[in-house]
């Protein structure tokens, strides 16, 4: 590694650690008084070897040991050391439990609080991100990263800050005892210290490869639960065991590489703890020999070295927390970085108020694309140069073949994603111009495959807004959905499970309905809303929507043309440009795109 790129790793693990005083300083309070109480309990395991050679001396009546022990008897002196020694055990237990609640209490607030704003921020981002993100590895930043993030903080941080004062405390004491003997030891500690450095380094980037396979491993699981049905139909069971354990094991050579280097650490520090023991005896024992040193100091040496080595191995293990937890830090940052590119703006405009009663059918609900251009990629687009008005209360409907842009349509009106190109307004005011939740609550988007969440069915009609029984009723009613409410065992109060596995597609489709009829919108989307339904739910959902539809702007998409004889209007994409406007008998008069559609269905049916 060259001196530039070690000054950047270095320059980069600071700014990674930055990232994070932020969220230590809402816990500041509980990190200094933890660490605070490093103090004494490094201080009371320090002394303990030098109480030990106090004993040794005591025994044999070396002139070394402190001299209120020199005039009193040896057991009375072995009591007065055992009731010191005690002292310090009791004041390190009681030291290193507070501390360790507390840095345990600060790591997982910390950890809550990183996680929230991982949660937030990814519910933020913009439908662009997630169309190229897998899930399965958002998951795995939101669990298994930010739960590495966590021990830095509740035993890494600020346990390493306690083996430091620990062994800044232990060289202190061993230079005032013995400077020959000291220094040995130190001599020893430095260059393990930096073999142990050079390992955590080869230990981090293994950890950054598993934890990328890993969520590799974790989008391949959960692509297939959710596609299990496909993948037993077309018996693609075999396959894709293979395929999970190629991954599987990519992801296992990486986490052995992780264990060969954690391994390396613990085994080096072992070592070199035997061989500074054996060194200790060495040097020492020649200076018992030449009278230089008394078997009491000697003594306290040979536990210097055991306690000296320990908290190197404790920092040795903590440091590889630490290193796991920049490596969180990068793979979360990676996400926490990317921009959101659906924001308000700092000046906003607000719509007037609407309530369908006083339609005037002039300025409310009126919908212009000025000139649009959009594209899911950079340089391929789905729309382009689209320019049309939806007059306020017009009923319009999209077609043409698949890949002509209606959706994109949908998506770019409810601002999911904004045009390169263009504007889009909404009673004359650019859409960007308004606050995303006023914007989205004027717009009342019925998709074809209604998404259901794990809870009652109350809260999937309400999600999450307060609504009274009384006006959830009076909407199931007013889509006729109160029947199939009335048949299931709790009424409103039935548990659903996750994605409504416990309904058929048209139950789920009807709850849909009555989500957007609750919120009783000045712009009403149908996207195939009614495909999943029978012929028989299907007309009732039909006379529902008539009345949903009066005094309101709507945009209907239907492949069966069948079904938008009757709108105001039809406009007619292909390849993302509108080729044709009209009513479905103008249209029809044209003999063009349209037309053909239109007649190659009806000799369909």
């Amino acid at each position: 590694m060259t001196i530039a790129s070690h000054s950047e790793e270095k320059s980069s693990d600071w700014r990674l650690f930055l990232k994070l005083v932020p969220y230590a300083r809402r816990n500041a309070r509980i990190i200094i008084v933890a660490i605070c109480l490093l103090i004494p309990a490094a201080l009371a395991r320090a002394v303990q070897p030098i109480i030990v050679g106090q004993v040794v001396s005591l025994l044999r009546q070396e002139d070394s040991r402190w001299s209120f022990l020199k005039n009193i008897p040896i057991t009375d002196g072995l009591n007065i050391i055992a009731l010191l020694l005690l002292a310090t055990m009791v004041a390190r237990v009681i030291c290193d439990s507070m501390q360790g609640f507390l840095v345990q209490r600060s790591g997982q607030r910390i950890t809550a609080d990183i996680r929230s704003d991982l949660f937030t921020h990814v519910t933020s981002l913009a439908v662009r991100f997630f169309d190229r993100t897998p899930v399965g590895k958002l998951i795995t930043r939101l669990t298994s990263d930010v739960d590495a993030l966590g021990e830095v903080f509740s035993t890494g941080a600020i346990g390493i800050i306690g083996d430091l004062v620990l062994m800044s405390a232990i060289t202190v004491l061993m230079f005032m005892k013995q400077w020959q003997l000291a220094l040995l030891l130190v001599l020893m500690l430095v260059p393990t210290a930096l073999l142990i450095v050079y390992w955590q380094k080869q230990y981090r980037k293994a950890n950054y490869d598993a934890r990328e396979e890993l969520s590799s491993l974790n989008s391949m699981l959960q692509e297939n639960i959710l596609g299990v049905g496909v993948v037993q139909l077309f018996r693609r069971e075999r396959l894709n065991s293979e395929n999970f354990f190629n991954t599987n094991r990519k992801y296992i050579k990486e986490v052995d590489a992780t264990i060969f280097y954690d391994s390396a650490v613990s085994s080096t520090l072992e070592w070199v703890s035997l061989v500074a023991i054996a060194g200790v005896l060495i040097v020492g024992g020649s200076f018992v020999m030449g009278k230089t040193l008394d078997f009491g100091t000697l003594s306290a040496f040979i536990l210097f070295a055991q306690t000296l080595f320990d908290p190197l191995r404790q920092f040795a293990e903590k440091f590889t927390a630490i290193q796991a937890g920049f490596t969180a830090i990068e793979r979360i940052n990676d996400v926490m970085d990317e921009p959101i590119e659906i924001r308000d703006r700092l000046t906003t405009q607000s719509l007037p108020a609407f309530d369908h009663k006083t339609f005037d059918g002039k300025t409310v609900g009126e919908i212009q694309f000025e000139h649009v251009t959009f594209g899911y990629k950079p340089g391929e687009y789905v729309i382009h140069d689209l320019d049309f008005t939806i007059r306020s209360g017009e009923k319009v409907a999209l077609v043409g073949p698949t890949g002509a842009g209606k959706s994109s349509i949908i998506r770019l009106l409810s601002r999911l994603y904004d045009p390169q190109e263009g504007r889009i307004l909404l009673d004359g005011i650019d859409i960007r111009d308004l606050p995303q939740a006023e914007l989205r609550k004027r717009i009342g988007i019925i998709l074809q495959d209604g998404f259901i969440f794990a809870g009652d069915v109350k809260g999937n009609i309400t999600l999450g807004e307060t609504y009274p029984l009384e006006e959830i009723q009076a909407a199931a009613e007013k889509t006729n959905v109160s029947k199939l409410i009335q048949q299931l065992p709790h009424g409103y109060d039935t548990q659903l499970r996750e994605r409504g596995t416990n309904l058929s597609g048209g139950q789920k489709q009807l709850i849909a309905f009555a989500r957007a009829a609750i919120r009783d919108p000045k712009i009403l989307v149908l996207d195939e809303a009614t495909s999943s339904l029978d012929v028989g739910t299907e007309a009732q959902i039909q006379e529902a929507l008539e009345h949903m539809l009066e005094d309101r702007t709507a945009i209907i998409i239907a492949h069966r043309l069948s079904t938008i004889r009757n709108v105001d209007r039809i406009l007619v994409l292909k390849r993302g440009e509108l080729v044709e406007s009209g009513s479905h008998d103008q249209l029809l008069a044209q003999d063009g795109l349209y037309a053909g559609l239109y007649k190659l269905q009806m000799l369909g049916q």
